[in-house]
């Protein structure tokens, strides 16, 4: 009898061990901390110092503050492509405005280059839920348009910024942790407390699960899909605003490839690209473990070409993993 017990008792623990190993973002930490054990293992005297290891978060912390808000999208089925070249634009128009206007002050900068960036993600979320575009489309086209806008303002080259209290954003250290960090952790908790612990936050996941019903329940559908589009032209601003204050200048590259690496960190984090699914906190771990990738790389010296090819299989890998479950589900 006590041994039908303990056998009972284990199932049960077994059982709930892989529950929650099946969850994607489970899976994507214990990659991660795999990947830190490899890479203590192979550069013991480089990889896990606190120089290297704060470099690593503060190279992911832009990355993890942009899958906060791609996380929304992808939850209610879209997709922005635009996220690069919306970092550029809006880096761009308040440095500009700042070097034209001498003396502006730095709050100013500050709500140009927010604001900038929530109103490109405002465009994106109305083509999306007004004009009824594909999201593929309408962020393709606002990507095209940021860089153009970039380009167009800093007539191909960076401008320079001269350093004002919101420069510590970007480029300013609390004792060994960079601002940026701190910055990121903020979005990250504020995130996820908006996405399980509000009626938005709910709403949004239900959209995602269907709109169709969504807006039957009397959830306004249309309102949702721009509020997710604007949190993250909000976040792509306040991302601009971390690169000025780090390189002191605007650049119209600033941003450039960064919609990749944030759809991977997203996907890798658990956010199902079918939508109505997926875990806020998750995107950070998506983030981190892109962020010990790339520093995997640099120290084994892996070909930047073989970095690209890398990047494509884990972002395929992700989702096929997440499309394999959800058949499995199903079932």
């Amino acid at each position: 009898m006590s041994n039908q017990t303990g056998t009972e008792l284990s199932a049960r623990k077994s059982g709930k061990f892989g529950q929650i190993m099946a969850k994607p973002e489970m899976t994507a930490l214990v990659a991660l901390i795999a990947l830190c054990i490899i890479m203590c293992v192979l550069r013991p005297e480089t990889f896990p110092t606190p120089t290297n290891v704060f470099n690593i978060i503060r190279q992911f912390s832009l990355n993890a503050i942009l899958a906060v808000g791609m996380g929304l999208i992808i939850i209610t089925t879209g997709i922005d492509l635009s996220v690069g070249s919306v970092i550029a634009a809006s880096a761009a128009f308040g440095t500009y405005i700042a070097r034209a206007n001498e003396g502006t002050p730095g709050i100013v900068v500050l709500l140009l280059i927010l604001g900038f960036g929530a109103g490109m993600g405002l465009a994106n979320g109305l083509l999306v839920s007004k004009v009824g575009l594909p999201p593929f489309i309408a962020t393709l086209g606002m990507m095209s348009i940021g860089s153009g806008i970039a380009l167009l303002i800093t007539n191909g080259s960076p401008i320079s910024y001269e350093p004002t209290w919101i420069s510590v954003f970007g480029g300013g250290y609390i004792g060994p942790v960079p601002v940026s960090v701190i910055v990121m952790a903020a979005i990250v908790i504020i995130g996820f407390i908006f996405a399980n612990n509000t009626m938005t936050g709910r709403n949004i996941y239900a959209v995602g699960n269907s709109a169709p019903a969504a807006k039957l329940s009397g959830i306004p559908v249309d309102r949702i899909l721009t509020l997710v589009y604007v949190i993250e032209g909000l976040l792509a601003g306040l991302c601009g605003l971390l690169l000025v204050g780090q390189m002191n200048s605007a650049d119209p590259s600033f941003g450039k490839g960064y919609e990749l690496d944030v759809i991977a960190a997203a996907v890798i984090g658990g956010i199902s690209m079918s939508g109505g699914e997926g875990n806020i906190l998750g995107t950070v771990v998506g983030a981190a473990l892109m962020g010990v990738l790339k520093n995997m790389f640099v120290q084994l010296a892996v070909s930047g070409y073989w970095q690209t090819v890398i990047l494509g299989l884990i972002i395929i890998g992700a989702v096929a993993i997440d499309s394999v479950r959800k058949k499995r589900a199903a079932r």
